[in-house]
């Protein structure tokens, strides 16, 4: 349960911290009778448990100087040990902080970039290893994601406040926009065929690999409206239809909800159907519930949100053991060179006019 209390660790910090302020700090430990000594322990203990729960983007300044405060009066009171652990601890979580925030690449808005992509060699590798290249980078990613960022993101949408989660969004939407690219591109109606036909292939591994992630990344693209307004081979658009029954929104994503259910980890699940989830959740609940003794926090809201969470948890536990090709890494290149929305409608407009007869059937 007090991975549960991540999302509110923060206010949980403070209020431990305020009351070890509340006793004598300067009093060394061994000076104290023995119920005070256990209950000055646990307390400790606990809040060294809720610091090193709490994300880098929950460590704010107020916060930090009330921490860093505590390891003065622990060490003036000659307590080391505790000291040295929380100074640890806090210590730890600046340095991740420091390096997020030199990170650009971590705080990007979600804006595709209007530049030219390299079709072609896509059909020189396999579809196997290019859905397990996919995943590698997918798992990278969504390991980095930390829990406080997601609830966070369900209250609030900051990109700020969530920067892995934005991260990884933005990855799902460069692919996307680097599959429309790709394709598009190219001059023959063939090539285009053969492109997405190639797409598929490699989707129908991704779900081999349980990776939801990526798969609906490539579905996105593939049944986006510059391409699928264009003319495709009867049995290419079936196929396409098929693939498409996974993630029917149809029935609250029934069959993908029921996919995720029966696989074995480890696995990178579609993470807009749970933010979804826990944004019906935050606004359908409140945070608080009136009693005849008062108002009472809403533990129903918090189970909710905690049994969402935890899935997520239990898919990060688990990684992929795959080999890096750098070959593949160099072709895609982090699918910085795709076209932007307006330049995808303008190519499809070129190859295929307005009110211009279908020379294949969907």
């Amino acid at each position: 349960m007090a991975d549960h209390a991540q999302g509110q660790s923060g206010a949980h910090g403070k209020g431990a911290l305020e009351n070890t302020q509340g006793t004598h700090p300067a009093r060394s430990l061994r000076e104290r009778t023995p119920a005070d000594l256990t209950a000055a322990k646990s307390t400790f203990q606990l809040l060294v448990r809720v610091v090193d729960n709490l994300s880098v983007v929950e460590l704010e300044s107020d916060l930090l100087l009330l921490l860093i405060d505590l390891v003065f009066r622990l060490l003036i009171g000659g307590e080391l040990g505790m000291a040295h652990v929380l100074h640890s601890n806090v210590l730890s979580k600046m340095e991740k902080r420091w390096k997020l925030v030199d990170s650009p690449q971590s705080l990007r808005p979600l804006a595709a970039k209007g530049v030219a992509a390299r079709p072609g060699t896509l059909l020189d590798f396999r579809s196997q290893d290019l859905a397990e290249q996919l995943t590698l980078m997918d798992s990278d990613l969504f390991c980095k994601i930390e829990l406080p960022e997601v609830l966070l993101w369900s209250k609030e949408q900051n990109e700020e406040r969530s920067p892995h989660l934005t991260e990884f969004t933005q990855h799902f939407n460069n692919v996307s926009f680097w599959v429309r690219s790709v394709i598009i591109l190219q001059d023959k109606p063939q090539d285009r065929e053969k492109l997405l036909l190639k797409f598929l292939k490699v989707m129908k591994h991704l779900r081999k690999l349980n990776n939801f992630n990526s798969y609906l990344s490539i579905l996105s693209a593939l049944d986006s409206a510059p391409l699928r307004r264009l003319d495709w081979q009867r049995n290419t658009s079936e196929t396409l239809e098929e693939f498409s029954s996974l993630i029917d929104s149809s029935s609250s994503f029934r069959a993908y909800r029921a996919a995720l259910a029966e696989v074995e980890p480890p696995c990178i699940p579609y993470l807009g159907l749970i933010l979804q989830d826990l944004t019906f959740v935050h606004l359908g609940n409140p945070d608080t519930l009136m009693t005849s003794q008062g108002p009472m926090v809403n533990f129903s809201k918090c189970w909710q949100q905690f049994n969402i969470l935890d899935t997520l948890r239990s898919f990060q536990q688990v990684r992929y053991s795959l080999q890096r090709d750098d070959d593949i890494m160099s072709f895609f290149n982090d699918f910085s060179d795709h076209l932007a929305e307006e330049a995808l409608w303008e190519l499809s407009l070129r190859i295929r006019p307005r009110n211009a007869s279908r020379t294949n059937q969907r």
